[in-house]
């Protein structure tokens, strides 16, 4: 391989000939040989963005050559058509704050820009990668900028993804709205509830956690750009903040604004931690979900096997005819991983000193790989799992004729202490509650028929109308 010889403030080193990054991405590659995962392309984006609205900047304020910024803006175009991907290379487990990543972008541009202009890459002349692509900016003030935008970038997918679950979730619950079957709480036998109200509520989950994700997003749109070195501002104009803001509005198409203490926003990572906070909580009730239809569609005879899942491919290797419930299976493990890298974003929010939080490479690389995997799965989830299910009406009925839970209706008329013996006489028997009733002539006629109104049971009130008198 053929190389050329760069220097940089350590000394001389070779960089290889064709490569558009420079000396200090190579060092950050011999130095972090950690986990072989380079950054993710929203990341990417999002930094060569500000590059790119940065020279818009400085070539309308006057600072830079408007022919060496519109070079810059020419190879950050090139990059965000996803050309030169290959020369990102810095692995994700870094140097504290993002530096690497930092001059990997700027080397990258500098070298591009510099061939737009008749150059050669590695002679950073005319367009240098500290003093051009980086005017006015510090890796402190950069990164968690780009961690912003990456997030909010990111973000869109997963919000319509959960659009779609639950609208597919509330679709299913106006078809299951006749199922009626056993509710249970503690593993246990409740009262009845519709399968449709299950899987209503499903849906009026996800719409809550996608409204209380968006809400958590809006504090991402500040953004400390302009903060430089310790969020003070040094080297960069007055002016600066809001062009940067103006520019790279227009490049994200991101509804952005500028931040009111920039020092604030370089030292505290809280608006991160508050966003994927509410990441989580929707994780959380994700699995839940997932779990929930995993234990529905149980069975095909051993189990509750109330919902049908779709078969999506062979669910054995030696058992022929098993289907798996493989679509929720793969969301249980995204959930894992999602928690696990909310868990990392958290530590790392609180690892900040001072002035600066330098973990933010990992946190940008968590957040946006969390937002990425769980989007997808909760898309998967809905497109691969929930429309195609189908409620076994008959298994419902079955499971909820022999429930001795069906007493709770029977209280109000009979009592707690005497509901409680029938239930227990019902367990013992075999007989279903109904059998019991008849057979002890507890209620008969209309009065039974109000009393043990499966419907009714499903909805607020008190079957039959009320029963015992107050105290009695």
């Amino acid at each position: 391989m053929t190389t050329r010889l760069e220097k940089d403030p350590l000394g001389e080193k070779p960089v290889p000939a064709t490569a558009l990054y420079g000396i200090q991405t190579v060092r950050a590659a011999e130095n972090f040989p950690i986990s072989g995962l380079r950054p993710l392309p929203a990341f990417v984006d999002a930094v060569i963005w500000i590059k790119r609205s940065a020279a818009l900047t400085h070539k309308e304020t006057g600072r830079l050559e408007a022919r060496l910024a519109d070079a810059i803006v020419q190879a950050a175009d090139e990059v965000l058509a996803g050309q030169h991907r290959d020369q990102f290379i810095v692995d994700v487990y870094q140097a504290g704050a993002g530096t690497s990543h930092n001059m990997n972008c700027n080397e990258v541009l500098a070298n591009r820009a510099n061939e737009l202009l008749g150059g050669t890459r590695g002679a950073y002349t005319p367009v240098h990668p500290n003093d051009h692509v980086n005017m006015a900016q510090s890796t402190n003030d950069v990164i968690p900028t780009a961690m912003r935008l990456a997030a909010l970038a990111t973000l869109p997918a997963l919000l319509q993804a959960m659009d779609t679950l639950g609208a597919d979730f509330l679709a299913k619950g106006t078809q299951f709205d006749h199922v009626i079957k056993s509710g249970r709480t503690h593993l246990q036998d409740a009262t009845p509830i519709r399968l449709g109200q299950e899987f209503t509520a499903y849906g009026h989950t996800v719409q809550r956690h996608r409204a209380k994700l968006a809400q958590a997003a809006d504090w991402l749109r500040d953004l400390g750009i302009g903060g430089t070195a310790v969020g003070t501002g040094i080297n960069a104009e007055a002016a600066y903040p809001a062009l940067m803001v103006k520019y790279l509005q227009q490049v994200s198409g991101l509804e952005l604004r500028v931040g009111q203490d920039r020092i604030q926003l370089m030292q505290s990572m809280g608006d991160i931690a508050s966003f994927t906070g509410a990441f989580r909580a929707y994780v959380l009730d994700l699995q839940k979900i997932a779990n929930d239809i995993r234990l529905l569609a149980s069975g095909p005879r051993t189990g509750l096997a109330e919902i049908l899942l779709p078969a999506v491919q062979p669910g054995s290797s030696i058992m022929p005819g098993k289907v798996n419930p493989s679509i929720a299976e793969m969301v249980n493990q995204v959930c894992y991983q999602a928690l696990g890298l909310d868990t990392t974003v958290a530590m790392a929010a609180e690892a900040g000193q001072l002035e600066l939080n330098v973990m933010m490479p990992v946190m940008t690389h968590n957040v946006v790989f969390g937002l990425t995997i769980v989007g997808n799965a909760t898309r998967v989830l809905a497109e691969r799992c929930v429309r195609g299910i189908e409620a076994d009406e008959q298994l419902c009925a079955y499971w909820l004729e022999r429930s001795p839970a069906l007493v709770t209706a029977l209280a109000p008329k009979i009592g707690y202490a005497e509901s409680a013996k029938l239930a227990k006489e019902a367990i013992a028997t075999g007989l279903t509650v109904k059998q019991l009733v008849v057979q002890k002539n507890l209620l008969q006629g209309k009065e039974l028929g109000e009393v043990l109104d499966l419907r009714a049971m499903t909805e607020i009130g008190v079957p039959g109308g009320v029963g015992l008198p107050g105290g009695g």
